[in-house]
């Protein structure tokens, strides 16, 4: 009965292709998914065993997605295409008042544009204060008394600025295995990861050197810290309107670096808040990160 066979085989070849299908949508989503590598090995130094999990969540009090409690460090590695690749790498650090990442819109967005300009970019998750059900909301009492948020600074911030540097010598050191130099990975953050950034320029050993620096938003310089002598370009973006008060901050560390006769531009914006990373409000804000990319294409960090 050659339609019955006809029938047969028409079944086996559905089932082959729904499978090879099946196969191939796999791989496609494994394709795309980014790496995810921890900084340390084991229990990050200066800190104890924790319990508690970290939390990823999407935040109605800041309006975006957040991540919580984080006690292990890690990179998620945004790989440009074969063809954009530059050899250029840069890690992005979020903000969050050192108890929150705001892991979208100052993290993998971030990291989205400057994969398409042929950057490879590493979303770090920093060390974070242990919070409850809900960071985001937490956070404005506790910025509302200014004593105890500085405890918590000062037990947590310290920890922040050496994973921020590890990520940058980490990256460095392993600068083969994703197809760029050493000499050319940089360093940027926002807001708290924009403080984290700024240790990372004052405090460096030189195999953690980064290539540049760029601050958003971020607290100012450390007192009395002085701009090492190898010290990279800079790059500093903020809006007069920041609703923490932090202008002033970016002034004196564009200060700072020039008066040290070092390279750095500034971008200071009249409106746009804190924290405006890559939401769009139609304002100039909505472009800073196309001006951080025409400063790296003139330092050289987007050519091949």
């Amino acid at each position: 009965m050659p339609e019955r066979a006809a029938l047969l085989d028409w079944a086996a070849m559905k089932t082959f292709l729904l499978r090879t299908l099946c196969v191939l949508v796999f791989l496609a989503n494994h394709g795309a998914a980014q790496d995810v590598i921890p900084l340390y090995p084991g229990i990050p130094p200066g800190s104890s065993q924790e319990t508690y999990p970290e939390k990823e969540y999407f935040s109605k009090t800041w309006n975006t997605e957040v991540v919580t409690n984080v006690t292990k460090p890690t990179l998620t590695v945004y790989r440009p295409s074969p063809e954009l690749k530059n050899g250029t790498a840069i890690v992005i650090c979020p903000g969050g008042g050192f108890m929150a990442l705001s892991i979208t819109s100052e993290g993998s967005d971030v990291a989205k544009y400057l994969a398409a300009r042929g950057v490879t970019a590493f979303v770090l998750k920093y060390r974070l204060a242990h919070t409850g059900e809900d960071a985001t909301q937490e956070f404005g009492p506790l910025f509302a008394d200014p004593e105890k948020f500085h405890e918590m600074l000062a037990k947590i911030l310290p920890l922040s600025v050496a994973d921020g540097l590890a990520a940058v010598t980490h990256v460095r050191q392993h600068a083969a295995e994703w197809g760029v130099s050493p000499d050319r990975v940089g360093i940027i953050g926002f807001s708290a990861g924009g403080s984290v950034t700024v240790g990372v320029a004052f405090k460096y050993a030189p195999e953690g050197r980064p290539a540049f620096v760029a601050p958003i938003y971020a607290g100012g310089p450390p007192k009395d810290a002085p701009v090492p002598a190898d010290a990279p370009s800079m790059f500093i973006a903020a809006a007069t309107d920041d609703n923490l008060g932090l202008a002033p901050e970016s002034i004196a560390l564009y200060q700072k670096w020039t008066e040290a006769h070092k390279s750095a531009e500034l971008h200071m914006y009249a409106k746009g808040g804190h924290g405006f990373g890559m939401h769009k409000q139609n304002i100039p804000t909505d472009q800073w990160i196309d001006r951080f990319a025409d400063w790296l294409e003139l330092q050289g960090f987007l050519k091949k």
